[in-house]
């Protein structure tokens, strides 16, 4: 008995493929669905990166001390040369070297008086460093509340175009609405990411700065104390 073996498959749904490849969207596609909230998203993201590269920018130069500079001040506050000591702080762009500057220039005062100036000239320069962070703060947190805001918004008018369909709502058109507003929160969330690990980045390298400014003035104040 010669047995047949029918086998069957199932054919391919070209057209399936076709109107898949066709609806497949790129990312920068999905940014365009987004609507108008895009726009103010689109500008805290530039705001984040720019006041990340700039602050990153000053805070490099900030810690910045040169090699053997307080030895330098060392040497010349014990022998009396004032002047040059004063001018060698003036030729240093940093927080640290103006901070010497004034102590040195109060030479003679009493010993609370040059720490009191000192301390103004670091709150001072503590300011400078920390300029903006507070705006890269507000981003980080604003960003996705904004995102939620698009979503919202986005679901509200998704769920009114449903309502006219009168009953006759399709899977396509229900999934299309509702991803088209989870776009803005997506991207919210992005941005406060981006912005917040931004922020901490840059906090961390101003307490280094500030504990490396903390560390020479005592220093400065100890050589004042040393007997001549």
């Amino acid at each position: 008995m010669i047995l047949l073996q029918i086998t069957t498959e199932t054919p391919i749904d070209t057209t399936t493929l076709d109107s898949a490849a066709a609806e497949s969207v790129t990312i920068l596609d999905l940014l365009l669905k987004g609507g108008w909230v895009m726009i103010p998203l689109i500008i805290l993201f530039a705001l984040s990166i720019y006041i990340f590269v700039e602050r990153i920018r000053v805070v490099k130069r900030a810690a910045k001390v040169p090699e053997q500079f307080m030895e330098k001040i060392r040497g010349l506050v014990s022998r009396g040369e004032i002047s040059s000591a004063r001018m060698l702080c003036s030729q240093t762009d940093s927080p640290i070297s103006r901070m010497i500057e004034k102590g040195v220039s109060r030479i003679g005062s009493p010993l609370k008086s040059i720490e009191a100036a000192i301390e103004n000239v670091g709150k001072l320069e503590l300011y400078r460093l920390e300029k903006n962070l507070t705006l890269l703060a507000t981003i980080s947190g604003a960003a996705p509340m904004i995102g939620f805001l698009g979503t919202v918004t986005g679901m509200i008018q998704a769920f009114i175009a449903i309502a006219q369909e009168e009953g006759n709502v399709s899977p396509q058109l229900l999934s299309t609405g509702i991803y088209e507003a989870m776009i803005t929160t997506a991207t919210g969330l992005a941005v406060g990411i981006l912005a917040y690990l931004g922020y901490n980045y840059l906090v961390s390298r101003v307490n280094k700065v500030v504990h490396q400014m903390e560390y020479i003035s005592i220093d400065f104040i100890d050589l004042l104390q040393e007997p001549t």
